[in-house]
């Protein structure tokens, strides 16, 4: 049977996604990266005041809030962990399916593929650092804890064994892994031995990867076979770091990797014993790569070394 609607009256439109607006999400990512309202603001090329308007509208429809707010800067929540990978992981997607289309012109960005965590704590630093010596390159990251295809990117770096084929691999470093939790979550657990975090809460980071160290082999290298405590399981290191930051449980970290939260005593290492990681950091040079790619890859090899 047709339905007909009465004269002025609208026909209700139904959303095919669940989304909020794209201003707020592009707010909330720029901020979220930047760690700063007011960073973020700068690279939109809007005020701080409306990057602030943005969030609190995005926090309302969340219905809870997605930074904490501090003197320095702000942090996100776990929540606000959690929707940041999402956003990254949508936007990359975006971006690469634009750069397929639009074709790769002469003299495109170097693109670096990296995890997150990675990309966070390691790479921006490095590519910073880059461009104070060589501010004529564009450097541009796909972040993302899911490979991208190998043809949209010119350079990868990885954590796992080296593959053993014809491809080009340079080793950056190997990491110490530690146990690192809140200084709260120290004392709150009196954690003092392997055998004292063993029995408390432990975050594990589940992955795909095969080769990525975890609680029960961190454990075992120290005659401990198994986790007693409270276990809480995520699939994202960096929303595992936010977690042992929230006092939740302890969280392995790479000891070189996570420098900066250490430095700030965001993350304390929790006992004195510590893993050589059973593999490398390494970047992975891809077919594609052009002379200036691999200039930019010579350069980052070096600042690991």
């Amino acid at each position: 049977m047709h339905m007909r609607h009465p004269e002025g009256e609208k026909r209700p439109v139904s959303r095919p996604y669940a989304l909020p607006s794209f201003t707020s999400l592009s707010c909330f990512e720029a901020a979220a990266r930047n760690n700063s309202f007011k960073a973020a603001a700068a690279e939109l090329n809007v005020t701080p005041a409306a990057v602030s308007h943005q969030i609190k509208a995005l926090e309302a429809e969340m219905a809870q809030p997605l930074f904490r707010r501090q003197h320095r800067g702000v942090e996100l929540t776990e929540a606000g962990a959690f929707l940041f990978v999402a956003v990254q992981r949508g936007f990359e997607g975006i971006s690469g399916a634009v750069r397929e289309i639009r074709g790769r012109p002469e003299g495109e960005d170097v693109i670096i593929h990296a995890t997150t965590a990675v990309s966070a704590f390691w790479l921006t630093p490095q590519i910073s650092h880059f461009w104070s010596h060589h501010p004529e390159t564009v450097v541009s990251q796909v972040v993302s804890d899911v490979e991208p295809m190998e043809d949209r990117v010119d350079l990868s770096i990885r954590y796992g064994p080296i593959p053993d084929d014809d491809g080009t691999y340079v080793t950056l470093f190997t990491d110490n892994i530690v146990a690192v939790g809140s200084k709260e979550f120290a004392r709150r657990y009196a954690v003092a031995s392997v055998a004292d975090l063993a029995a408390a809460p432990l975050v594990h980071v589940t992955t795909r990867r095969v080769e990525w160290t975890g609680w029960k082999d961190w454990l075992g290298a120290f005659g401990v076979e198994a986790q007693t405590g409270k276990r809480t399981t995520v699939n994202n290191f960096m929303i595992a770091l936010q977690l042992a930051q929230d006092g939740v449980g302890a969280v392995l970290g790479w000891e070189r990797l996570i420098g900066t939260l250490l430095e700030q005593e965001a993350l304390v290492p929790l006992v004195p014993d510590h893993l050589v990681s059973p593999h490398p950091f390494y970047l992975q040079i891809h077919p594609r790569a052009s002379a200036e790619a691999r200039f930019v890859a010579e350069w980052i090899a070096r600042q690991a070394g």
